[in-house]
């Protein structure tokens, strides 16, 4: 039987650790969250010579004193989980910022190895390290890697493997200023003393004390001797020592850097050079939404043959099941109810994947980090922080994760303005309606009209923030800071597995959610309304008001009536707060075009539908009440059903009054009726 080990990767944010991550596990990982938290967890699994590895992906931290929930989570997990390796991926270009988290696992007394990744743009950028000293001075076995090409990787893993084990205790401590050792020693006897303690580094605990360190002082409360450690701390000015404490660990980097990195500072990198042009302060922005565009012109120009194929498919499956069945509430359910919906959901799979793997190659090119820095100019004349805007990017595939990832933002106010607004980001559950009205009312302009739905999302949500803030969360702006990784060329492998990360999460809702979201569609598309007279699941009241779900869509419609939608439309939005799929999957129903996505484009073009009403209904379903699962994290991550319900009332007041606006506008002026 395989030896086990539980492998930690830690890392800066921005250092190729999901690239790493991607090279030891391949296929084999899965993500969740970690237990009582939203933040991300992600697992693999490597055998390498007959050990087999736990490799679990820590999110990305600058040090160990905890800022964000990320940082706890990470250092958390060190600490309590005590994993047999912690591996950390080191950025090569930047190592003065990055050795400092080294700084605080080596006084952790961890098992330690670096992965001096992005080795190719270090010789790049004309700097030359010699890891051999680099290794002898840290005590710290250093192996160079490219985790973009997975060059260097089987000698981390025997790295590891080698390292795991070694039996010998490690704890390298750094000497401080005099007064700062002395409290050091102090705050160790008591915490030495104390069993409350022991599964903690004794030198580590007390350095964090002397910081200030929220978090830690909170678990020192808890024990018995935190009457001791408060008489050792009281009248200490807690920024001062953290300032200190890290002036030194940082002398102390730059020490080591002059004995073992050679730098030629005349010598300008091609990410120098390109940064030039992308971040200009004019070029910036229209670089940004050009290739935003083209991302989406692409997503809807290749998807085609392959959404055609999946169309005929499914339109053969569902008319040879229909055949095989004489029974006709059973051959409508599997025919008209699961193969029907399922079939008008995964239709667009291949746009939501194209979409996903275009969104991938920006991030691990290190544009999305540029795109930041790039928006910030225009997030803080509204007053929001630059670092909101990587959920937002984020809400392009789904707004859920990227309401979770608003926890790196540090200010509270900043991180509820900013889950407020993702939700009126375009993610990938509402393409599959934007594809269908697009196709079937503007023809070739479908990607530009696409295009300006994502923008006009962003527009709202940046608006509404600059509302926000400006009303019932008003705030002083916090600073915006945040490192430009070094431009990598994105690798197929890498983008394939985070396009089939993200894709997963569609088809287990296709699969799931959907499913029965469309199933519930059917069964009460087939319900007689009392006294009709109809039979269940007859082609006589099936879809139409005669069925219990036409009474209902009657019912709702004079809300919608202003906006032009009738009550099909009304019964569609309806469902389409399970999943925002559904949509296209109810309306496949209610206008009779079962599982055929052509059909039904055909069926709203021929007059069931105006392109205006078309233009109407893409803008109320991009702001309009998000679906469930969103809902779901919104109260998680505010901790309130208060600020839950304004973004419900407030995103679909919203989604009405500029539907409204795009309707009633253009009736009056005779515009795409």
């Amino acid at each position: 039987m395989a030896e086990k080990i539980i492998v930690a990767l830690a890392g800066n944010p921005n250092v190729g650790k999901t690239s790493i991550f991607n090279a030891i596990t391949g296929s084999k990982q899965h993500v969740g969250n970690w237990p009582g938290v939203t933040v991300e967890k992600k697992m693999g699994k490597r055998v390498h010579s007959d050990v087999e590895m736990e490799v679990v992906d820590l999110p990305g931290t600058y040090s160990l004193t905890a800022y964000s929930l990320d940082e706890i989570v990470a250092r958390d997990f060190i600490i309590e989980e005590k994993p047999d390796i912690v591996v950390q991926v080191v950025d090569g270009t930047n190592l003065e910022r990055n050795l400092y988290l080294t700084t605080q696992l080596m006084e952790l007394g961890v098992k330690l190895v670096i992965a001096l990744n992005m080795s190719d743009l270090v010789l790049s950028k004309g700097v030359h390290i010699d890891e051999a000293k680099m290794q002898e001075y840290l005590e710290v076995p250093v192996v160079s890697t490219i985790g973009s090409t997975g060059n260097g990787i089987h000698g981390l893993l025997d790295t590891i493997i080698e390292r795991s084990s070694d039996k010998r205790v490690y704890g390298n401590t750094f000497d401080y200023e005099e007064d700062i050792e002395v409290r050091a020693e102090e705050l160790e006897m008591i915490l030495e003393k104390d069993p409350y303690f022991a599964h903690y580094p004794s030198r580590w605990f007390s350095l964090k004390l002397l910081e200030g360190d929220e978090n830690i002082l909170r678990k020192a409360r808890g024990s018995e001797s935190y009457p001791k450690i408060k008489n050792v701390l009281d009248n200490l000015d807690p920024d001062s020592f953290e300032s200190r404490i890290a002036d030194q660990r940082y002398g102390t980097i730059q020490f080591m850097l002059r004995q073992v990195c050679d730098i030629n500072t005349s010598h300008l990198s091609g990410s120098d050079m390109v940064d030039r042009v992308v971040t200009n302060k004019y070029l910036g922005i229209p670089i940004f939404l050009s290739l935003m565009w083209a991302a989406f012109e692409v997503t809807f120009t290749f998807a085609t043959p392959f959404m055609n194929m999946i169309d005929i498919f499914f339109a053969w499956l569902g008319e040879v099941t229909v055949s095989l069945i004489s029974t006709d509430w059973l051959s409508s359910l599997i025919g008209e109810g699961i193969i029907a919906g399922v079939g008008s959901v995964l239709i667009f799979l291949p746009n939501i994947l194209l979409l996903f793997f275009m969104l991938s190659i920006m991030e691990d090119s290190g544009y999305i980090s540029r795109a930041a820095f790039i928006m910030d100019r225009v997030m803080s004349r509204i007053g929001l922080h630059g670092k909101s805007f990587i959920p937002l990017i984020m809400g392009f595939g789904c707004n859920v994760p990227a309401i979770m990832a608003t926890r790196t933002i540090e200010d509270s106010r900043d991180r509820l303005i900013t889950i407020l607004v993702t939700p009126f980001i375009s993610c990938g559950a509402r393409l599959p309606v934007y594809v269908l009205l697009a196709g079937a009312f503007f023809g070739r302009d479908a990607g530009v009209v696409i295009f300006s739905l994502y923008a006009l999302g962003i527009l709202v949500a940046l608006l509404s923030a600059k509302l926000m803030r400006g009303t019932v969360l008003r705030g002083e702006d916090a600073p915006f800071i945040m490192e430009l990784p070094e431009y990598r060329i994105p690798t197929l492998r890498s983008g394939i597995i985070h396009m089939w990360e993200r894709g997963k999460i569609y088809l287990k809702k296709a699969g799931g959610i959907i499913l029965l979201g469309v199933v519930g569609v059917w069964l009460l598309a087939s319900i007689p309304v009392p006294g009709s007279g109809g039979q269940f699941a007859s082609g006589d009241i099936y879809g139409t008001t005669s069925s219990l779900l036409g009474a209902i869509g009657m019912l709702i419609e004079p809300l919608v009536a202003p906006l032009g939608f009738d009550w099909r439309i009304a019964v569609a939005l309806l469902f389409g707060v399970v999943a925002k799929e559904i949509v296209v999957g109810s309306m496949g129903v209610l206008y009779g075009a079962g599982t055929n996505e052509e059909n039904l484009a055909g069926i709203l073009a021929a007059g069931a539908m105006s392109p205006l009403v078309g233009l109407g209904l893409m803008v109320f379903v991009l702001l309009y009440v998000p679906c469930f699962a969103c809902i779901g994290v919104i109260k998680r991550e505010t901790g309130s059903w208060k600020w839950t319900l304004f973004q419900l009332f407030y995103g679909t007041g919203l989604a009405w009054g500029l539907a409204f606006l795009v309707y009633q506008t253009g009736s009056r002026i005779g515009l795409l009726s």
